[in-house]
């Protein structure tokens, strides 16, 4: 019964549609020809039409040809309607309904559809009586048609026809801070609107008078195409233009209904941009043909599985560049063909890009985005950022990119004051503006706002096959006194520092992300003691899935600042971050921060001449890749980069042509690819079954020793690290097990650039008890290195 009962309401649907379209024709017709009795009666009094907006004089009496409204029939002398936002006293009189505009419509111009009915019954509606209309056209020019000519002519045009790609429920779910695939309704959107092919427009704008779409295709003109305001208080202005096409310029000229106020802005969800200084979005489509399947399969295989994170962070612009070319950057085109194998070569896992989103001014290094929808432009299109992550994915190499969801500049073109009012951030400077960068921060109380961020997020994973983001200075997100003095803030409802708003975000955000990308990362740079930050948001984290470890950044770079023979007086530096190691998913950071503004290149914070210099940095990336956690090493690094980071120079490549540099990057590939081979080093990253102190209270010799852990007895791996110069002959250590323990890895190694001390033939455990531990070992300290051992199986 429900089956057939739904039959015929389909079919009377469709009936009563076609019904619709006959009498609209048949008005239309009606309509034309009592329009051109009446033109050709007052041909001679009626001025030439003219484009744009009509001066105040001539807005006086209604259009010829537009149908009376109830007003107009009362009363011949009624105002006409006009575009844009009527005034507050107008809104409370009972609302005329004049005859359909661009600017702000009636709600019979945008065929608003009645409480309950389906979302798409307008656009339905909308389409069938346009291509009644078309079919009449086509017809009645056939007819008229003469040899020689062409049987369809170019039909009359109108500037913005209205359309829409959003129903009900998007509309529900954006108000609501719900809607996470934003990026397929706003924007800009290449389409066919009967047999019309141009391209959709719309933007949330909710406080403006007038919308219009300006580009190249109407030589920048601001009033020509008004997009249409919908009238669902959604504050959402949309329009379908026709004859624009994939590739032209454009932006929306708003005028605020605020203090006069009207500026050009750039598209929010543009998917592509001119390149800085210029400001213009590009209408563009993203139909990549992808080639990563298998990638895609394998990250699906391994989510939730123990398995290394070796990250190698890096800045696009300026990992290597041109001399020859003017010392430009390479494109992304030129990076997918000279990135990917050297990071398959070196064993890096995954891969993490400084913000690749539009950003005008370089030096930001991409950390004040303007364009969050859309790569920069400076290294090439959306198409070839996709190819080159497609490429590194084919090498079996992750993506990571970092998102800046915590601010944004104050560039006139982007978000700021976008029309007219604070839109996208807070209107008070004490919550919404950002003092150590000079930059606004967003309203994450704000439910539209939410859904732009968290659709922004989502973007990146789904369009662009990312497979993780390291969020940017949650920190400043946290508090609402970061970075401020006492009266500079306003307390939460509590009165506490909490920013309680972001923390929903926050947890919105990752909830979002893992719950449609299950196999993605999230990865929080916070810099506090805030607690959960990796917790599950149903047991009150933020849901993240690693957290930079700033402390043990910070502790190791200082003790290894220090000479040698002060560093038996920071022992604790050392050894303190195992307190804490496991009360979150951590990953080890040498980030980009550490090596810019005074800080100097990790190399030159060594101690000593040259030789110690490396020897000690050897020493530094072994602890590190031994510490339980994630690894995160910034570019250049890697062989010894030996001059703080200029994002306007290549990195020094040329420096491999010395044994000190070539010795140290074979010691990162060595290091790279061990650490994936022993599940020791990453089967209990983020849990104390995996690490086991030996000894950490050999201050006077600087040496600390401890086991790293698999799921297997004959996994462990004994480390050892001689933080001083001098060499240890007989160093005597308690071994969990008796056998032979063999020397795997050492940083003393010559072709590491090392003095050559080594551990060459295995050695016998005795059953002499050390440590808490039957079993014991006699060994040789090389200088200034950690040596890595196994017992030997079999």
């Amino acid at each position: 019964m429900a089956k057939k009962k739904e039959g015929t309401t389909a079919g009377t649907k469709q009936k009563k549609a076609a019904g619709k379209a006959t009498a609209a024709k048949e008005r239309t017709a009606k309509k034309g020809a009592k329009a051109g009795q009446e033109a050709k009666a007052e041909e001679t009094e009626k001025p030439a039409a003219k484009r744009g907006r009509k001066k105040a004089g001539e807005m006086t009496a209604p259009e010829a040809g537009a149908p009376p409204t109830t007003a107009q029939a009362g009363k011949e002398t009624a105002a006409p309607a006009r575009r844009g936002r009527k005034k507050k006293t107008e809104t409370e009189q009972p609302p005329a309904k004049p005859a359909a505009k661009r600017g702000r419509p009636s709600k019979k111009a945008t065929a608003q559809p009645a409480a309950g009915a389906q979302p798409v019954a307008e656009d339905i509606e909308v389409f069938l009586i346009m291509e009644q209309d078309l079919d009449d056209l086509d017809r009645q020019m056939a007819e008229t048609a003469t040899e020689g000519q062409p049987e369809v002519m170019d039909r009359p045009s109108q500037a913005v026809y209205p359309a829409s790609r959003l129903t009900d429920f998007d509309i529900y779910l954006f108000k609501e801070g719900k809607h996470f695939s934003l990026y397929e309704k706003l924007g800009s959107h290449p389409m066919e609107l009967g047999r019309m092919r141009g391209t959709y427009f719309a933007v949330w704008a909710p406080n403006a008078d007038q919308v219009s779409v300006m580009g190249d295709f109407n030589s920048w003109d601001r009033e020509s195409h008004q997009l249409y305001l919908r009238q669902d208080g959604s504050g959402i202005w949309e329009g379908f233009i026709p004859d624009v096409q994939t590739g032209m310029l454009y932006k929306y000229h708003i005028k605020s209904r605020y203090h006069l106020y009207h500026v050009e802005k750039s598209d929010p969800f543009a998917f592509c941009c001119e390149t800085p200084p210029q400001t213009a979005s590009v209408v563009h489509e993203l139909n990549y043909e992808w080639q990563d399947q298998q990638w895609a399969e394998y990250r699906r295989s391994v989510a939730g599985q123990p398995q290394p994170y070796s990250v190698y962070e890096m800045h696009v612009g300026s990992w290597r560049r041109k001399h020859e070319d003017n010392n430009r950057p390479l494109t992304y085109r030129e990076l997918a063909e000279e990135l990917p194998p050297y990071l398959k070569e070196m064993g890096f896992t995954h891969v993490e890009l400084m913000p690749v989103m539009l950003h005008p001014f370089k030096g930001s290094w991409g950390y004040q985005v303007t364009g969050y929808f859309a790569a920069d432009s400076t290294y090439g299109s959306p198409h070839d950022l996709m190819h080159l992550i497609d490429v590194l994915h084919q090498h079996g190499v992750g993506v990571i990119l970092d998102w800046v969801p915590s601010h944004f500049p104050s560039d006139e073109h982007g978000l700021a004051y976008f029309d007219g009012t604070h839109l996208f951030e807070h209107a008070d400077p004490r919550k919404g503006f950002h003092p150590d960068w000079n930059s606004y921060i967003f309203n994450y109380g704000r439910n539209e706002v939410r859904s732009f961020l968290i659709s922004n997020a989502l973007f990146w994973l789904d369009k662009y096959h990312v497979d993780g983001l390291r969020v940017d200075a949650v920190a400043s997100m946290l508090y609402l006194d970061y970075s401020r003095r006492e009266g500079e803030w306003i307390p939460n409802e509590y009165g506490g520092r909490e920013n309680l708003e972001a923390i929903s975000f926050l947890k919105d955000f990752n909830s979002a992300v893992h719950e449609r990308f299950p196999d993605a990362l999230t990865i929080a740079e916070e810099s506090t003691a805030w607690p959960a930050v990796t917790g599950a948001v149903a047991q009150g984290g933020l849901g993240f899935n690693m957290k930079w470890m700033m402390g043990w950044m910070h502790d190791t770079l200082h003790y290894f600042s220090k000479d040698p023979i002060y560093r038996m007086h920071h022992q604790g530096e050392i050894t303190f971050s195992l307190i804490y190691a496991f009360s979150e998913r951590f990953m080890l950071p040498l980030s980009h921060d550490e090596v810019v503004h005074g800080k100097g290149a990790l190399l030159r914070k060594m101690p000593g001449d040259e030789w110690r210099q490396f020897a000690n940095l050897r020493a530094l990336y072994a602890y590190m890749f031994a510490h339980p956690g994630a690894k995160l090493l910034f570019m250049g690094s890697e062989f010894g980069q030996p001059t703080e980071w200029n994002h306007d120079r290549s990195l020094d490549w040329h420096l491999l042509q010395y044994s000190f540099h070539s010795g140290l990057q074979q010691t990162l590939c060595d290091l790279n690819h061990l650490y994936r081979q022993e599940p020791a080093l990453y089967a209990h990253n983020f849990a104390p079954a995996g690490f086991e102190w030996v000894d950490h209270q050999d201050a006077h010799n600087s040496v600390i020793s401890f086991l790293r852990k698999g799921n297997q007895p004959g996994e462990e791996l004994l480390v050892v690290c001689n933080f001083t110069p001098a060499v240890h002959e007989h160093y005597r250590l308690g071994v969990p097990h008796p056998g032979q323990w063999v020397q795997l890895f050492n940083t003393d190694d010559a072709r590491y650039g090392g003095s050559g001390v080594h551990n060459t033939e295995p050695i016998e455990a005795i059953a002499e008890p050390l440590h808490g531990r039957n079993y014991s070992i006699i060994l040789k300290l090389p200088p200034l290195a950690v040596t890595y051992f196994k017992l030997r199986v079999g």
